[in-house]
């Protein structure tokens, strides 16, 4: 590949706003130029100053010189949104030509080859916050370019991969929404026993039944933390964190779960979290296992519904921490879980419900676990196509 300076690449962008273009972009390291009205949800532009700001073309490179985690010199992004605006004189806006592909030089700004001329030769300056390098020196910044040819295959690339990532984050968000929405609509509210939609064949009105009255329930302990013994075992040791998971860090002895009050679940009992950053969560079980105390089992009778329990109590986290965790101390109890008042219709619509949650539960988890797939691909793409 061969070694170029920014500056033969690209030339800075000097016009300024003497047409009284109103509309001011943002570089965000996250998202991209964006609109400062999309972004912030207001314009936060003083107009006072705008016809000294920057002019943005389609096509255009920014540098935002603002430090975060994620941009530890600050971010350069690519304006994608096909129409002019405007942009605080503190950005870098610059213009290449056409020797080197647009989208190639988009992604090799995604990787970290640049940050170490940049370190070298900028610093943070009095702002902490804020990453100072001049232009002279800004487009000395060495690119290392292959053939356009290659350029455009890697960005091709790059671009399918974008897109990919695009299609299932937009599904996933559709998915959450849609949960949302049944989670609001499927369940009665506002005095109501009879919920906004249901499924086909069911018109009976719903109960108002304690959860003490539905379920049994018990929770667990822990072994002494000291007794090398006691730990090292067979028996997957399930703690708060991880109700909805499929194994265990921990896992106990016999003797460990003879000597403590763990108690043991197994796959299909509804997990809560009782104590903790996790208080309120719930998931089915995916495992046989001990719980410790944090964490309380609850094991639905014969006219309920473990999957059904689940949603109501995933629907209702919000009301149950607000209520008994106020200020985000305290813990919940058994004792609490059996007393709350719980909304439930006949067996066979309970599990329809419960059913349909739990499917759309295993869609977003699917899509998350696809988004997280081609994001950890496209960072170690990142890492080894460019030199």
């Amino acid at each position: 590949w061969e070694q170029r300076k920014l500056g033969e690449l690209a030339s800075k962008r000097i016009e300024k706003n003497t047409n009284g273009i109103k509309e001011t972009f943002t570089n965000s390291a996250e998202h991209g130029v964006v609109s400062q009205l999309d972004y912030f949800d207001h314009d936060i532009t003083n107009d006072a100053n705008i016809g000294n700001y920057s002019v943005v073309h389609p096509d255009d490179f920014i540098y935002n010189p603002r430090i975060s985690a994620v941009a530890p010199c600050g971010p350069i992004n690519r304006n994608k949104l096909d129409r002019n605006g405007v942009m605080s004189p503190l950005y870098t806006v610059f213009s290449v030509d056409d020797t080197i592909d647009k989208l190639y030089l988009e992604h090799y700004f995604k990787t970290s080859r640049w940050h170490q001329f940049m370190f070298l030769e900028g610093n943070s300056g009095a702002r902490s916050d804020r990453f100072s390098i001049s232009d002279s020196i800004f487009f000395e910044m060495p690119i290392q370019c292959p053939v356009l040819e290659e350029q455009e295959l890697i960005a091709s690339f790059f671009g399918r991969l974008d897109s990919l990532i695009t299609l299932h984050q937009r599904k996933y968000d559709k998915l959450c929404v849609l949960k949302k929405s049944m989670l609001d609509k499927m369940f009665p509210k506002g005095g109501s026993l009879y919920p906004e939609i249901r499924f086909a064949g069911f018109t009976d009105p719903w109960e108002q039944r304690k959860l003490g009255e539905l379920t049994e329930s018990y929770s667990g302990g822990t072994p002494a933390a000291g007794e090398s013994e006691f730990y090292g075992g067979s028996i997957p040791f399930i703690r708060s964190a991880e109700i909805a998971a499929e194994s265990t860090e921990l896992f106990l002895t016999e003797k460990g779960y003879e000597s403590s009050s763990a108690r043991m679940v197994k796959p299909g009992d509804v997990l809560y979290a009782l104590y903790g950053a996790t208080s309120g969560e719930v998931a089915v079980s995916r495992q046989k296992g001990a719980i410790n105390q944090a964490i309380l089992a609850i094991l639905p009778r014969d006219d309920c519904d473990a999957r059904y329990i689940t949603a109501w109590l995933r629907k209702q986290k919000g009301y149950i921490v607000t209520t008994y965790l106020q200020g985000g101390q305290g813990n919940l109890s058994g004792v609490i879980v059996k007393n709350l008042e719980v909304f439930i219709p006949s067996l066979p619509e309970q599990q329809k419900i419960g059913f349909m949650l739990s499917h759309l539960d295993s869609l977003i988890t699917l899509h998350q676990r696809k988004l997280e797939l081609l994001r950890n691909i496209k960072k170690s793409m990142l890492d080894k196509m460019f030199v």
